[in-house]
């Protein structure tokens, strides 16, 4: 049963109606063609209406719609199957909360990273809500330089609330893996392409966020905060959470005019949590694209490319 938020519920209703048209057309055996056209142009209409109108608040809420697909989903897809997962940093544990290994595209060989959210409850808990240790990040960054040593470009897709807040995390150095990561990101040698399909909140996402192209879904939010969190500290209570959104600029909209990110992918036109097939594709033709450009410029060049763009951020004349 597909989920729907408040903003879609005339698309629920629409959806109900069709359905419900089809199903009188199969047991009165009439004809119902012409009826279900209008409806589903009816829909198709509400469908543009609504998301050519969301508010940075709405386009929070798909990023973290359930139906959404998550990081496995991606490499599934784009890989056929031909995915071989890696476990652990070699120092603590296994962090399942973030994922990575190598998988072929199309005959070709990249390393995919990213963090994992679960797809019930159960899975939320076993994947600590996509929250990563800092074990986590120093799987990611172990695999991240495992690429490097067989060039192999990086692909990582960042969707988490945060890292890991807990006082044990802290204990094992939540700060420096994120840190490292950053500083080791900026020096590898391999294409390195960042792609947000959800949620891009604080450290959590920079900590495998430095890339030749980051690229932002349509509907996903980066930011150093999260609106409720935003909204808590300046107003002591969750009920500012849409100002503190419209305020932080954290659409892919405001972070590609303020230069914070490269590029959009489109979403289909209801969102990518209702056409999972045509996402994928579309993220698998924009890597490709990426992926044979970046491998056209020299290591060195593309290291200090990578440099200068980071290096620029946050500085006016």
């Amino acid at each position: 049963m597909a989920t729907y938020l408040d903003f879609e519920e005339p698309l629920k209703e629409l959806e109900e109606q069709i359905e419900q048209t089809k199903e009188i057309g199969k047991t009165t055996e009439v004809d119902m063609t012409d009826k279900i056209q209008e409806l589903e142009k009816k829909f198709d209409k509400k469908t543009k209406e609504i998301f050519s109108n969301l508010s940075p608040w709405q386009r929070v809420q798909l990023s973290r719609h359930p139906d959404r697909p998550y990081t496995l989903a991606y490499i599934e897809a784009m890989t056929g199957g031909h995915f071989l997962e890696l476990h652990g940093d070699r120092n603590v544990k296994d962090d399942k909360a973030m994922v990575g290994g190598f998988g072929l595209v199309d005959g070709e060989t990249v390393m995919f990273i990213g963090q994992q959210k679960g797809v019930n409850t159960k899975m939320r808990q076993y994947r600590n809500f996509g929250m990563p240790n800092p074990e986590g990040y120093r799987k990611a960054l172990r695999l991240m330089k495992l690429a490097e040593k067989f060039n192999k470009p990086v692909v990582t897709f960042i969707d988490t609330p945060g890292a890991f807040p807990g006082l044990e995390a802290e204990e094992r150095g939540q700060g420096e893996a994120i840190a490292r990561n950053i500083y080791e990101m900026m020096q590898l040698k391999v294409p390195v392409i960042c792609v947000i399909i959800g949620e891009g909140a604080s450290g959590g996402a920079l900590g495998i966020g430095v890339g030749d192209k980051v690229l932002m879904l349509e509907n996903t939010w980066y930011s150093v905060i999260s609106p409720e969190s935003c909204s808590s500290i300046l107003w002591r209570s969750w009920d500012y959470k849409e100002v503190a959104a419209e305020a932080l600029k954290l659409t892919s909209a405001d972070m590609k005019k303020n230069n914070l990110v490269d590029d959009i992918i489109k979403e289909p036109k209801n969102g990518a949590h209702r056409n999972h097939d045509e996402i994928f594709k579309t993220v698998k033709r924009t890597l490709k694209k990426h992926i044979k450009d970046l491998k056209e410029i020299d290591p060195e060049k593309r290291i200090q490319n990578r440099i200068d763009k980071f290096s620029k951020m946050g500085v006016w004349k």
